[in-house]
């Protein structure tokens, strides 16, 4: 499973960064980013949550490696 962020939707509330700072980070300009988009099986829940917390439904999640660019 791959993890991104649509940059254009994110507003840097940092949710996803903090349930889930192994996948997502705040960058320099306060938005969210996958800093790992491989999801490695012991963060995958906390993925999720971050995913269902998000306020403006931002982030992604595919299990197909080959749709995440």
């Amino acid at each position: 499973m791959r993890a991104m962020v649509i940059r254009s939707r994110c507003i840097g509330c940092g949710l996803c960064a903090r349930t889930c700072p192994a996948v997502f980070e705040i960058d320099d300009r306060e938005r969210a980013r996958a800093a790992n988009k491989l999801i490695f099986t012991e963060h995958e829940s906390a993925c999720r949550e971050a995913f269902a917390l998000c306020p403006v439904e931002a982030i992604r999640i595919v299990a197909d490696p080959a749709m995440v660019t």
